[in-house]
C-alpha cells in the first residue's frame, strides 16, 4: 500500500479543512492511504513544551512519519507570508532526515489558509516548498487543465490549494477550493504510485 501523509498546522480549521479534502482526493487513488498527521503547537517562552500526545484530535506527527511516507501534502495557515513557527518547527527538527536522504525522490504538494485574499497565501506556499526542495522532494502543483484555477473566486494557485476565509470563523470552503484540494492530494498520490511502482 502507498502511503500519503498529510501534515499540517491549524488553529483555527481552515487548513485542516483543506486537509480533508486533500485526504479525500488521495484515497481517490487506488491502492493509496491517507495518513493525517499534524505539528504540535509551540510557545513564545521556548521553554514550554507541548505534551507528547494531544489531548483530542489526530496524533502529532514524528520524523518517522516522514520517513515512512512514499508521498507528501505539507499544510499551514499564512502567517505574514510565511509558514505558522510550529509547522518551520517541526520541519527544523528533520536533520537527520535530510542527512539520510530519507524524503528524497518522493512527491509532495502545499496548502495554505489565510483570512484575507491579499494575506501572502502564495509566498506561504513558496516558503513551504523550501525545505522540501533542500529534502530532494518532487513538487506537485496545479495545473490549469485543472479548472477551478480559472474560476475560483477565493483560494487555489498553482503553487498549491488554499482558502480564504473572509468572514472569520467561517471556514468552510468554496467548491473551486474544494474540488482544488482533492486535485492536489490526487496529483500527489497518483505520482507516489508511479514513483513506487
Amino acid at each position: 500500500m502507498t502511503r500519503v501523509l498529510i501534515l499540517y498546522y491549524s488553529r483555527t480549521g481552515s487548513t485542516a479543512a483543506l486537509a480533508r479534502h486533500a485526504a479525500r482526493g488521495v484515497a481517490s487513488v487506488a491502492g493509496v492511504e491517507a495518513i493525517q498527521r499534524v505539528v504540535a503547537p509551540v510557545s513564545p517562552v521556548t521553554e514550554a513544551i507541548a505534551p507528547a500526545v494531544p489531548d483530542e484530535g489526530l496524533p502529532y506527527a514524528s520524523p518517522e512519519d516522514l520517513a515512512d511516507c512514499d508521498g507528501l501534502l505539507l499544510g499551514s495557515p499564512t502567517r505574514f507570508g510565511n509558514m505558522a513557527a510550529a509547522l518551520k518547527h517541526f520541519l527544523d527538527s528533520t536533520g537527520a532526515l535530510w542527512m539520510s536522504g530519507a524524503l528524497a525522490g518522493k512527491p509532495a504538494g502545499v496548502f495554505t489558509s489565510s483570512t484575507s485574499l491579499h494575506g501572502g497565501q502564495e509566498s506561504t506556499l513558496l516558503s513551504m516548498m523550501l525545505p522540501l526542495l533542500h529534502h530532494g522532494m518532487i513538487l506537485v502543483g496545479l495545473p490549469y487543465t485543472e479548472s477551478g484555477l480559472t474560476e475560483t473566486r477565493t483560494g487555489g494557485s498553482p503553487y498549491g490549494a488554499s482558502h480564504v476565509t473572509f468572514d472569520p470563523p467561517d471556514t468552510r470552503l468554496s467548491e473551486d477550493e474544494r474540488v482544488l484540494a482533492r486535485a492536489l492530494g490526487r496529483r500527489v498520490a497518483e505520482l507516489a504510485v508511479r514513483l513506487a511502482g
